[in-house]
């Protein structure tokens, strides 16, 4: 109650116990409330539109001459970010076209580009212009790729940041690219759709006292979003945590976190000795980029901290091999090891509407031969009670059938038997076997059983999954 004092001072409150659904739920009512104040603050898009549209007496030319400054275009550019930042796109792209073909703006939604509008060709540059200027760029340079970052609140009331960057592209236009960053709370480990087995080995990794704990994945994969979600279970007042980040997209109370900038020369392996001098209990570093930042992590975490950081691989059982042909010791790299886990984002069904159907007996075997493992311990079989869910499309996911995205996760655990492989030097599909033998499951595996209890469906795993 004092702390409610404090943050809003001069208030009288009354207070009662509420259910923490219901709390949730009166959150999300007043964040949607806001959110459609917001969307109608910003006018319609057709209106904006129709501003930009040359007249019969002003003509092409005269047009192409309209300013970056113009109040149309300014609208056009917030209305295009608050309508990706209500849709819960994460990137937004601006596309010019050759010659007198219109512009298209396409959005990025749960992995998937989609068209969100085309605009007269004669506004081309006035928009790129006008995000230069947001993000602080040479609006005169249109020859090299230029990067910048966009703080939205000075233009809306938005909290969020956008991260900019240009690229010339043929005919003289120029493309933009900007990436969302909404500032946001972590979310609760629990709620990172892990399977009853990967929750449990994860956690335990995490609680260790010292060792390095590796996520890997592909950019836009959720490594950053699940490294938060693990920093928050172990954030107790008497842990000492660092992060070092490019950039800090998520924050919590009671973690430093520090922001690298590399064009200076502070990158992670820079600011991870930093740390060692610091006092740490755990560092989380963004990425381990090359050989320094490596063997810095794998020193910190053999002299009793805890390390996360994450890497582009496309399988836990790869990281392990990547890392040795960069270069590792074999023998300190199996003492540090705890664990890699190795996650996608797969798009899931839209929960409104979903549609069950009884899968052909063909279906199904495609299901089991793409398990790759012993399928009947799954408890599915078929017959005539089987339901498998399909898309179908509605209003509120837009007609795509599917709305959100969810995780699949492959854990790989540094046991005994994977460390002597490590230092042996083991091949890819030997230390692949030896996981599966200490209880892996892949993330086709992982993918395939969502599949069945009918949060996604295998079309959409295959899209994420190599094999």
């Amino acid at each position: 109650r004092d702390t409610i004092r404090r943050l809003i001072p001069g208030k009288e409150f009354e207070y009662c116990v509420a259910l923490k659904e219901d709390i949730f739920r009166m959150i999300d009512l007043f964040f949607d409330v806001k959110r459609s104040t917001l969307l109608e603050d910003a006018g319609s898009i057709e209106d904006i539109l129709g501003q930009l549209e040359p007249s019969e007496e002003e003509g092409a030319e005269e047009a192409e001459k309209v300013s970056e400054e113009d109040s149309a275009i300014v609208q056009l550019v917030n209305k295009m970010i608050i309508d990706a930042y209500s849709r819960n796109a994460s990137d937004i792209h601006i596309e010019p076209r050759h010659g007198k073909n219109h512009a298209h703006i396409r959005i990025r939604i749960d992995g998937a580009c989609q068209l969100y509008q085309t605009v007269p060709f004669t506004y081309k540059r006035a928009i790129v212009s006008r995000i230069k200027i947001m993000s602080d760029l040479d609006i005169a340079e249109r020859r090299l790729p230029q990067d910048g970052k966009i703080k939205f609140r000075k233009y809306a009331p938005l909290d969020i940041e956008l991260r900019v960057a240009t690229i010339p592209t043929a005919g003289g236009n120029e493309d933009v690219v900007m990436r969302l960053l909404a500032a946001g709370e972590p979310l609760p480990l629990e709620k990172m759709a892990m399977s009853e087995r990967n929750y449990k080995v994860f956690t335990e990794m995490i609680q260790k006292p010292y060792g390095i704990v590796l996520c890997v994945g592909p950019t836009g994969s959720g490594k950053t979003t699940t490294l938060h979600a693990a920093l928050h279970y172990i954030n107790k007042p008497e842990t000492k945590i660092w992060t070092a980040e490019d950039p800090v997209e998520i924050t919590q109370e009671g973690l430093r976190q520090v922001q690298v900038q590399p064009k200076i020369g502070f990158d992670f392996a820079t600011a991870m000795r930093a740390f060692l001098r610091a006092d740490p209990d755990v560092i989380m570093v963004g990425e381990m980029r090359d050989h320094e930042t490596v063997s810095t992590g794998i020193e910190a975490s053999l002299t009793g901290h805890l390390v996360f950081s994450t890497l582009h691989t496309n399988s836990a059982p790869e990281t392990i091999t990547r890392l040795l042909d960069m270069g590792m010791d074999p023998f300190n790299f199996a003492d540090a090891l705890l664990g890699v886990l190795a996650q996608r984002l797969v798009r899931t069904l839209c929960k409104d509407c979903k549609e069950a159907y009884h899968p052909s007996r063909e279906e199904f075997d495609v299901l089991a031969r793409s398990y790759a493992g012993d399928f009947d311990a799954l408890g599915f079989k078929y017959d005539s009670d089987l339901v498998l869910y399909k898309p179908k499309g509605c209003p509120k996911c837009m007609n795509s059938g599917y709305r959100g995205r969810t995780g699949i996760h492959e854990i790989i655990v540094g046991t005994d038997d994977l460390k002597s492989l490590i230092q042996g030097r083991a091949k890819m599909e030997e230390i692949r076997q030896q996981a599966i033998k200490d209880g892996m499951t892949t993330l086709m595996q992982d993918g395939i059983r969502k599949t069945l209890v009918g949060m996604t469906d295998l079309m959409q795993v295959r899209k994420v999954c190599i094999k």
